[in-house]
């Protein structure tokens, strides 16, 4: 596996069932910020959404934009200074606060009377707004359609067995001519439980070739010192475009 061509070519894991009954609970994602278990958050943010920006936002102006458990993604705020509208959704009122506090940004927060016991933290300018609650609640807030999704670190933590209704919430919340930017990860499942869970390419297109045309923009070996913990030895990062068909 030393040839970066052989492990970006690398083939898909035959066994794509092993980690179908995988659960976690609300409950312990909102255990993993309280202590600090977030070696998912990238505090440079995410270097392949970067490079694409601009196949992703096509120069077009005035977007609203999508975050699935966001978490305190700095990518929200690069949106929201080039002009765009972000609405996030995320268990973790922690993670939320952190967000806007580490972007010394001000914000109101308020109850969404529609989901009991959920709130809305809101930037002042009005440009971000962050649903704290189950995300499968969230269709209930009617939080309006979007032109963009950024989905990194999110279809890749559901819970396999949720992915379907996961996905067809995220279709749900789509505008004509939609853009859905999906980030998954390819290791040897057998190894690690996840999450991130691994995807294969015939999972995404079975949650999302029905509506869209799927392209993938790029594969990249973000192997690091901390997934030997894992007990993986390799791990590949995938970017697709997903838009209307």
């Amino acid at each position: 596996m030393d040839d970066t061509r052989t492990l970006l070519d690398v083939k898909e894991y035959p066994d794509t069932e092993v980690q179908k009954d995988r659960v976690l609970t609300l409950e312990e994602w909102q255990e993993k910020w309280v202590s600090r278990k977030i070696g998912f958050h990238q505090e440079q943010g995410h270097q392949l959404l970067k490079k694409h920006l601009d196949t992703f936002l096509k120069g077009e102006n005035g977007l609203r934009v999508f975050f699935p458990l966001c978490g305190k993604a700095v990518e929200m705020k690069w949106f929201a200074d080039l002009g765009h509208s972000v609405v996030g959704v995320e268990i973790s009122e922690l993670g939320i606060r952190e967000f806007f506090t580490e972007q010394n940004l001000s914000y109101s927060e308020e109850p969404i009377m529609e989901i009991p016991g959920a709130k809305v933290f809101k930037s002042c300018k009005g440009n971000i707004s962050l649903y704290c609650c189950n995300l499968f609640d969230l269709p209930r807030a009617n939080i309006g359609k979007f032109d963009r999704i950024w989905d990194r670190g999110a279809l890749v933590a559901i819970n396999p067995g949720d992915r379907e209704r996961y996905a067809d919430i995220m279709l749900s919340l789509t505008r004509k001519g939609f853009q859905y930017l999906l980030a998954v990860l390819s290791y040897d499942p057998t190894k690690h439980a996840g999450p991130p869970f691994y995807i294969p390419d015939a999972e995404i297109k079975k949650l999302f070739g029905s509506i869209c045309n799927i392209h993938c923009l790029e594969k990249v070996d973000v192997f690091e010192e901390r997934h030997k913990n894992w007990g993986i030895d390799y791990i590949v990062e995938k970017l697709y475009l997903c838009t209307e068909k």
